[in-house]
């Protein structure tokens, strides 16, 4: 499964996240999500959502999974995925994340994007929502640095 995510983790490699929209014209620019090569990536995501094997947990507005710790292999991130259509915990990124939203279902948003890439900055605090329909969202955080938080 780790196959799957190899783009993404490739395409975020290296990045610098303390400025988001360069991120993400970075990551644009190593994966775009209109090429061939991304909606490829957004339909293996969506067979896996469809085979259960992906967003095992819980129930929408938040169904989620851990498909890797970070490690060599996950070129240090953990890979998290959730199917969304609605809000979820708060929480802090300590060393930022990285989204790659895929949109299932009506006109989703998450953070503005209605399909693609999202870059949160390090210590950024937020409460992921997706709104005006279902997404499927794979988080890639450096070191698995992710903290929850009291409202």
């Amino acid at each position: 499964m780790l196959d799957t995510f190899r783009p993404l983790l490739e395409a975020a490699q290296g990045l610098d996240l303390t400025d988001p929209a360069a991120a993400v014209a970075t990551l644009n620019a190593r994966l775009d999500p209109a090429s061939a090569a991304g909606r490829a990536v957004a339909a293996d995501l969506v067979r896996l959502l469809e085979e259960g094997a992906i967003c095992d947990r819980g129930e929408l507005p938040v169904r989620w999974s851990r498909a890797a710790k970070p490690s060599e292999a996950s070129l240090g991130f953990s890979i998290d995925t959730v199917h969304m259509n609605g809000a979820g915990p708060r929480h802090r990124h300590p060393q930022g994340e990285v989204n790659y939203c895929v949109a299932l279902e009506g006109a989703p948003s998450f953070e503005g994007c209605t399909n693609g890439w999202v870059v949160m900055p390090p210590d950024s605090v937020h409460v992921p929502e997706v709104r005006g329909g279902t997404m499927l969202i794979v988080y890639l955080l450096p070191e698995g640095a992710m903290e929850f938080l009291k409202d």
